[in-house]
């Protein structure tokens, strides 16, 4: 009987200590691993979010941006990193393309329980001042008659090339990627005049009224108010439509209530009006998943991913 009492305390402080722990939490700063360089777009718009997470959790959080192999080694750290809620990885879509192009062996769903999406940035293919080109129409036509002459930047196996790839496949055209790793060195390539085209977004409108660079189709659903002259590819008789889209994750094993928090938190600040004018100013729309939602998307971006990487030959991973 007494053995059976014991037993019984025990395992109630074990309850106990997990609700304790669940009802504490944070109750010490929390690392946001940005998987680029300071100062991109990715990482400005984590950094816009971090204070309003730490506004609604009551904590710290901290961004490190832990660049490097296509955003790889920041999403390994992460992945590896103890599953207290401690530690949450702020990605986008690439983490799709570099698991099936075999850059890494990391498979999202296997190591990461997503948490929220909280933003979307359009892509707009955009063309140096440069080419010939003054509409998307001229670029395929240029491009059917060149085939692999339309030099594309982009870092190979990320939402750079995938954007741009999708948009190829519907015209029925292909360019020579040339690879830059993150937005910045891409942005410089194109404006030097060493690549043709790239993907971008609203960010880079000062330099297209600046007459730097031309906005030549976004793929949205519907033209943009901030840039009404510029062709939806949809418009143009192409059905794509893609952004960049970015979100929360915690490794695997991060327990449910904890979770919970930071859904809750991250819910908060996504409706702060804050986030909404901070995401303006980079060309992105407040698009807030929960974490039931965010799974559903990724799983259908998954397999979109997947068969975009085999039609550019580069599948590597099932």
């Amino acid at each position: 009987m007494t053995r059976l009492l014991t037993l019984a305390g025990i395992m109630l402080l074990g309850a106990m200590g997990g609700n304790a722990f669940a009802a504490s939490y944070p109750d010490r700063a929390i690392k946001m691993i940005v998987p680029w360089a300071a100062g991109g777009d990715t990482d400005v718009i984590y950094r816009a979010l971090a204070p309003l997470l730490q506004k609604h959790l009551g904590q710290a959080v901290v961004v490190a941006n832990v660049k490097g192999a296509s955003g790889t080694v920041g999403e390994r750290e992460a992945a590896s990193a103890k599953p207290d809620g401690y530690t949450i990885f702020a990605p986008h879509d690439y983490i799709h393309s570099v698991y099936y192009a075999g850059l890494t062996d990391i498979k999202y769903d296997k190591a990461f329980d997503p948490v929220c999406l909280v933003s979307a940035t359009p892509s707009v293919i955009t063309a140096g001042a440069k080419t010939p080109w003054k509409s998307f129409k001229e670029l395929v036509e240029f491009a059917k008659a060149n085939p692999g002459k339309v030099k594309a930047g982009a870092s190979l196996g990320s939402t750079s090339q995938y954007s741009l790839a999708l948009a190829a496949k519907a015209a029925g055209i292909k360019f020579t990627y040339v690879p830059y790793d993150g937005t910045a060195p891409r942005m410089n390539a194109l404006l030097g005049g060493h690549i043709d085209i790239a993907d971008s977004n609203l960010t880079q409108k000062g330099k297209v009224d600046a007459g730097l660079l031309r906005f030549l189709a976004i793929m949205t659903e519907k033209r943009n108010p901030e840039m009404p002259d510029v062709p939806t590819l949809k418009e143009l008789g192409y059905d794509v439509e893609y952004a960049v889209n970015r979100g929360l994750m915690v490794p695997k094993g991060t327990p449910a209530d904890v979770k919970t928090k930071l859904g809750d938190a991250c819910q908060k600040a996504t409706q702060e009006p804050e986030f909404a004018k901070a995401m303006k100013l980079q060309g992105t729309e407040v698009r807030y998943m929960n974490a039931e939602q965010y799974t559903a998307f990724l799983a259908k971006d998954d397999k979109i991913t997947k068969d975009l990487t085999k039609d550019l030959g580069m599948l590597k991973r099932e």
